[in-house]
């Protein structure tokens, strides 16, 4: 049984896939800070990055 590239299926295999991508890029900079995800109906809409900078003084 073949998979159809247009199925439901398929298309939300590559939509988890670019969400977790786009998960990658987002924590491949961070050294302090947090990554959140907005996800509506199972589907990853919204990714914040808060990243922390830290001075050390004196």
């Amino acid at each position: 049984m073949s998979t159809n590239p247009s199925s439901p299926d398929a298309e939300s295999a590559r939509l988890i896939e670019q969400s977790l991508e786009s998960v990658r890029e987002a924590l491949g900079g961070l050294r302090y800070g947090h990554v959140g995800l907005t996800v509506h109906e199972g589907r990853v809409v919204q990714i914040d990055v808060t990243e922390k900078r830290r001075f050390k003084s004196g």
